[in-house]
């Protein structure tokens, strides 16, 4: 029978702050500094209250946060565990690098390290729910003549999802199942633009976002961010539509604040413009709860976008695209005339996945993982500039141009692949300096070995002295 660890907690109830938080903080302190291991069991609430001489609920209270938070998991008879992450197998993951400007796969060869982001951890995905899911899916005899808008059953599943963890209220009318976010910004723009409309795009931004639109015939606008995200004030009265990532830019990491939210709607309304919300880590924040989708404040503006690429993988290949009604049903013609469809097999894996539990259970396991690996990251490169290292699958090192290329180059030379900024831009470089993706790393070791090149070559010595330690350890608490 496990060994229940012995932890040194503490409450002070004449803090602000409540006694629930305060313990909350203290056990994901200790889980993420390895003073408690994956797999360990913790005191029952009731025990952990008479030990403290607090009431139960102030247990309980703290717990759910971390159930929620998915570092604890309840074992059925047994007790409640740090949740427990199985180690990777197979084949490295394929991951995309830039070649001559475009997009490209390889599989990362043995011995290198990958660091570009844009990559979910693949190994744990491994699950008898994930594989019963492909085999009861592949099942299901195929359609006569599939509904553009996807399987009726799915897109109900994905409308509860998005209701219960972005906060996205809608009926099954208002969503149709894409084959991706990119996928389903194409679909809008194949719908609602026409040839030389201009569109706004986040300046550093997703560059994929910027080539569909140009492909289909807009002329993209480059509109600047700054350390909160999108900066409304000054967007041109005449864009048809605005891309944006309010709830984690991209690559930056800004929260788009509730007044410019707000300021965003108020200039969609005025000028008739369209606003689309790519939703594409929403799940994954560490230092709050998930913020609430933009959609929520006004969803006859708001095109919202969403995947499944960072909760599972690319492979998977289904996404979805909730919007206003008349909207959804002008999109789904469009999708018919262009004979773009998602394959039934991965919409059913993925109801099932949703019905059964199995994919909630999954982000719960990932979120503590991904805070996890955010952790090394942030402690090996503490002393740098870090940006958006609160949220998603990737943080920002702010470095000098000259340097980041130099770094890049070294860092490729001796087996560690890195993206820089310089690609997100359209226009001027703004910002410079390396964005780093902590997902497709095989290991936490891995990824701790891969920084600390990264801060050898940006010359800086691995913090030693008291203020770095402490700041690595005020990180890791953070990690939620």
């Amino acid at each position: 029978m496990p060994t229940r660890p012995t932890l040194p907690l503490t409450v002070d109830r004449s803090a602000a702050e409540p006694m629930s938080v305060q313990l909350a903080g203290q056990l994901r302190s200790a889980m993420t500094e390895g003073r408690v291991a994956p797999g360990e069991r913790l005191p029952s609430t009731r025990a952990l209250a008479a030990e403290l001489g607090v009431s139960r609920t102030v247990v309980t209270e703290a717990y759910e946060q971390l159930y929620a938070e998915g570092w604890l998991e309840g074992r059925h008879g047994s007790g409640t565990y740090v949740t427990e992450i199985a180690p990777p197998k197979g084949e490295a993951a394929p991951v995309p690098f830039e070649t001559g400007g475009e997009e490209s796969w390889e599989r990362t060869e043995t011995g290198v390290m990958d660091l570009r982001p844009g990559v979910p951890w693949v190994g744990a995905l491994d699950t008898p729910g994930w594989r019963r899911a492909w085999r009861l899916a592949a099942s299901v005899p195929p359609a006569m003549r599939p509904d553009p808008r996807g399987l009726p059953g799915l897109r109900a599943a994905l409308a509860d999802y998005i209701r219960r963890s972005r906060g996205v209220a809608c009926p099954p009318s208002r969503l149709l199942v894409t084959r991706g976010a990119t996928n389903g910004l194409d679909l809008l723009a194949a719908t609602v633009l026409r040839p030389g409309d201009r569109v706004g795009v986040e300046e550093p931004g997703y560059v994929k976002a910027r080539r569909v639109l140009a492909g289909r015939g807009a002329e993209p606008v480059p509109c600047p961010v700054d350390e909160h995200g999108l900066v409304v004030d000054g967007l041109p009265d005449d864009l048809r539509l605005v891309y944006a990532t309010p709830s984690h830019q991209y690559p930056l990491g800004g929260v788009l604040p509730v007044p410019r939210r707000q300021a965003l709607l108020a200039w969609a309304r005025r000028t008739g413009a369209l606003v689309a919300e790519d939703d594409y880590d929403g799940e994954f924040r560490y230092d709050v709860a998930p913020l609430p989708a933009l959609y929520g404040l006004d969803p006859d503006v708001v095109v919202y976008l969403g995947t499944a690429t960072k909760m599972l993988t690319a492979d998977v290949g289904v996404g979805w695209l909730v919007a206003r009604p008349e909207l959804v049903e002008a999109i789904a013609a469009r999708r018919d005339w262009l004979n773009d469809r998602t394959a039934v097999v991965p919409q059913e894996a993925m109801r099932l996945l949703l019905e059964r539990g199995d994919l909630d259970r999954h982000v719960r396991r990932m979120r503590a993982e991904y805070a996890r690996r955010r952790a090394v990251v942030a402690e090996v490169l503490d002393g740098l500039r870090l940006r958006g290292d609160t949220a998603g699958l990737h943080l920002v090192v702010e470095l000098p141009e000259d340097e980041t290329a130099r770094v890049v180059a070294e860092a490729a030379r001796r087996g560690v692949l890195l993206d820089t900024l310089d690609r997100h831009h359209a226009g001027p470089l703004r910002v410079s300096g390396l964005v780093i993706g902590y997902g497709a790393a095989a290991s936490a070791a891995e990824l701790r070995t891969a920084c600390s090149l990264v801060r050898e070559l940006a010359g800086r010595p691995p913090a030693t002295s008291a203020p770095g330690r402490a700041a690595a350890r005020r990180r890791a608490r953070a990690s939620a």
